[in-house]
């Protein structure tokens, strides 16, 4: 027994005004005294500094003690937050108090996190706003914007396990007013916030009202609705086209299904068929192993009743419905399409509709670890585009935005009204796309197969390494950064970057570039919300005439190649 440690939880415990949190540690200190050498691990691991607050704004275990998400570390954010808010309003002169958007999700502990939130932004002067009720993360990034807050804060861990809570912060109204307003937070305003986390000396020292905030109209919600559905266009004209789609949905026990299926029939969309086992919000995710659409056996429910159904589509999103995945019919099975595949049916059918003023100045972007191509796309449509750092934190700032979309199923299909990645207005145009290549006697697949023959065939893959001990991340990047590899997919490697120096310009980052001979690209970096190392696998193979399946064949010959090695690399 650590009898320091005990005596700093003992603080804490003083400090704690949640009674099933202090019961908690209590707990543990309790067995860790009687000898329990798993409690001693647990303790250490509850202490080892806090849980730090930075671009993804706050994520972690649910549980006591400050590497942990609880009422106490969230009170201290928020406080954080309020004091921010108040010195850069000052900073500005600006009088008045701050306008705070706050929603939350089903996950455990979300309610009383955005309701603490609340409470200490009215003690410390500001106007906080309540979402009237759960809903997907989009629409506190909607609100930020529609309502003209100076913040929003969103309760959610979005497709981490069910232990898992966070807490997302954006900015905008008077204190971001460029390209950025609305979006994540980037540096410095992570540090600048952390910074007045770290100054509140106690959570007792922090001031919170019983009262005060008020709760937003459900008008400004339905305002979203009306303004994600008329995405898809008119209704009128296209009611038969529409109606003869059959789609199967899922949120995977998320806040996601009301507002999908209402921006869905809002725009025409009638046969939607949700997975009866994963429609209500169901904080410990008891169908999947993680609640993220692109993991193993997620959306096999989804798959099962699309097979039953004669389904044409399968659109899953995650818990906080700011994913979306899709899910066709490609070669007679039902396959679940990479993000990459989706980010580019969904750039060609942006770029496609802007009109030539909207094209003279228009961009479409994605982080530079999703498929190159985006580029090609917005090349063939006299568009801009840009590689940004990965997270939409970074996409959903480029000025001049029309579309941006990272590879792990976040796309902005409408940047006017979020400044994030929307899986609701995603699911959206996917729909639509559906209903109109139906219409016409095709079907995704053959849209994938024009935009190998436009652009070639672009084939993207994902190799990921999760650890238990989180400090494996590190020495894994050091070891490759230190000794990467001379050969790749039987290429020799002929560009090796350290991106913590810069690449193509972007701000220095954790991670390595590797290009090889035959045009192979791999970039490999630690996730920012998992403990996993990732590498992002590109191969690109040109179309011979109209031949796609034989140079899809190539692609996926020279890639399974390249994973090998790259596996390799990894020590998998």
């Amino acid at each position: 027994m650590d009898a320091s440690l005990h005596e700093i939880a003992e603080a804490w415990i003083a400090d704690d005004p949640d009674p099933a949190t202090r019961a908690e540690l209590r707990a543990v200190l309790d067995a860790d005294a009687a000898g329990d050498s798993a409690a001693g691990v647990d303790l250490a691991d509850r202490f080892r500094g806090s849980l730090e607050f930075g671009t993804a704004g706050l994520r972690g275990h649910i549980g006591a003690g400050p590497n942990r998400m609880n009422r106490a570390v969230v009170i201290r954010a928020a406080s954080g937050l309020a004091t921010y808010l108040t010195d850069a309003l000052a900073e500005l002169g600006v009088e008045g108090p701050a306008r705070v958007v706050v929603g939350y999700d089903a996950r455990h502990g979300s309610q009383d996190f955005a309701v603490d939130t609340c409470a200490v932004m009215v003690a410390a002067g500001h106007e906080a706003m309540l979402m009237p009720h759960l809903l997907p993360t989009p629409l506190v990034a909607y609100s930020t914007l529609a309502l003209e807050a100076d913040a929003g804060v969103m309760v959610t861990a979005s497709h981490n396990p069910p232990q898992d809570n966070g807490y997302k912060v954006y900015l905008g109204g008077r204190v971001v007013t460029d390209s950025g307003q609305g979006a994540q937070i980037v540096p410095p305003y992570d540090a600048e916030i952390a910074s007045r986390i770290a100054a509140v000396p106690t959570v007792e020292s922090v001031a919170r009202a019983t009262e005060g905030w008020s709760t937003i109209d459900d008008s400004v919600v339905e305002k979203y609705i009306s303004s994600v559905a008329a995405l898809a266009g008119p209704v009128a004209g296209h009611e038969t086209e529409r109606e003869a789609i059959r789609i199967v949905l899922t949120p995977l026990h998320g806040v996601g299904d009301a507002t999908v299926t209402s921006v869905l029939r809002k725009a025409g969309f009638t046969d939607l068929h949700s997975v009866p086992e994963q429609r209500e919000p169901d904080p410990d995710f008891p169908t999947v192993v993680f609640p993220n659409p692109e993991e193993k056996g997620a959306i096999d429910l989804s798959l099962a009743l699309a097979t039953s159904i004669d389904a044409d589509v399968v659109i899953a999103n995650d818990p906080d419905t700011d994913r979306c995945a899709v899910a066709t019919v490609i070669d007679g099975k039902w396959t679940m399409l990479h993000g990459d595949v989706v980010g580019s049916l969904l750039g060609e059918r942006v770029a496609s509709g802007l009109s030539e003023s909207e094209r003279a100045d228009g961009v479409l972007a994605n982080s530079i670890v999703s498929s190159q191509q985006l580029s090609a796309i917005a090349a063939r449509h006299g568009l801009d585009y840009r590689a940004t750092l990965t997270g939409f934190k970074w996409i959903g700032r480029e000025e001049g935005l029309v579309y941006g979309y990272e590879e792990a199923l976040g796309y902005c299909v409408a940047p006017d009204l979020v400044r994030d990645k929307d899986g609701v207005s995603a699911a959206v145009l996917i729909a639509d796309y559906v209903a109109e290549l139906k219409a016409a006697g095709r079907t995704l697949s053959d849209a994938i197969d024009d935009l190998a023959r436009a652009n070639g065939v672009y084939l993207t893959r994902q190799v990921a390494a999760r650890f238990a001990d989180v400090s494996l991340i590190g020495e894994t990047m050091t070891r490759l950064l230190d000794a990467p590899p001379a050969t790749l997919g039987g290429s020799p490697v002929t560009a090796t970057d350290d991106m913590s120096k810069g690449l193509n310009g972007l701000p220095g980052t954790t991670g390595l570039h590797l290009a090889t001979a035959s045009g192979a690209r791999v970039i490999v970096r630690p996730s920012g919300t998992e403990p996993k190392v990732k590498a992002y696998l590109e191969v690109v193979q040109s179309v011979d005439g109209d031949d796609v399946r034989a140079a899809r064949d190539a692609a996926t010959a020279a890639m399974d190649e390249l994973e090998s090695d790259v596996r390799g690399a990894l020590g998998l």
